[in-house]
């Protein structure tokens, strides 16, 4: 009788209170109403199973070499040129040294050349390997003249494409005032 009365009226007796790891019926209910993540996983009965997805075809970028550059960027490239007013322009692939004025390098790299007016203006974009994605050379000359200066095409993209190659191509003629005065 001693342990009865040193719990106060407040406190809950021992015998009804539920075990701590048992659960009311209204949880335990409702758990059990939850799917199950593993019936999410599994196809509805009757229901068919998803189509495989269609595969990409290859980018662009993805053809070899010599077949992307002959396909895709020249054709581009002379369209854009003309867009801006360039008409006799002629563009070929051709591997070569380099053709700058005190480079002695015998390395032969392919080449996008680039003609107009008569040859007075004239840009060449060197690719140091079978890539597009390789390092890239620009260098250009006006009124016949010999190329003397080669500067880096594209050296800080990361990722290369068809529509990138024409545009820096475009801007970077544009900044020598060939395609539009300034």
């Amino acid at each position: 009788m001693a342990d009865e009365k040193m719990a106060d009226d407040k406190t809950p007796s021992a015998e009804g209170a539920p075990a701590p790891e048992a659960k009311s019926e209204t949880a335990a209910s409702a758990e059990a109403a939850k799917p199950s993540p593993a019936a999410n996983a599994s196809p509805k009965a009757g229901a068919a199973p998803k189509a495989a997805k269609k595969e990409k075809p290859p980018a662009l970028e993805d053809k070899p070499f010599t077949e992307f550059i002959e396909q895709n960027f020249i054709p581009s490239l002379e369209t854009a040129l003309k867009e801006k007013g360039i008409d006799d322009i002629q563009l070929t692939l051709a591997q070569q040294p380099l053709d700058v004025f005190g480079i002695s390098d015998e390395e032969s790299y392919w080449h996008v050349k680039g003609k107009w007016k008569g040859g007075d203006r004239q840009f060449n974009i060197a690719f140091t390997k079978d890539d597009i994605t390789s390092p890239k050379l620009f260098y250009f000359a006006d009124k016949g003249a010999e190329p003397s200066t080669i500067e880096q095409f594209m050296g800080d993209e990361r990722k290369i494409n068809l529509d990138l190659l024409v545009l820096f191509t475009l801007r970077r003629l544009n900044g020598q005032k060939w395609l539009a005065r300034n």
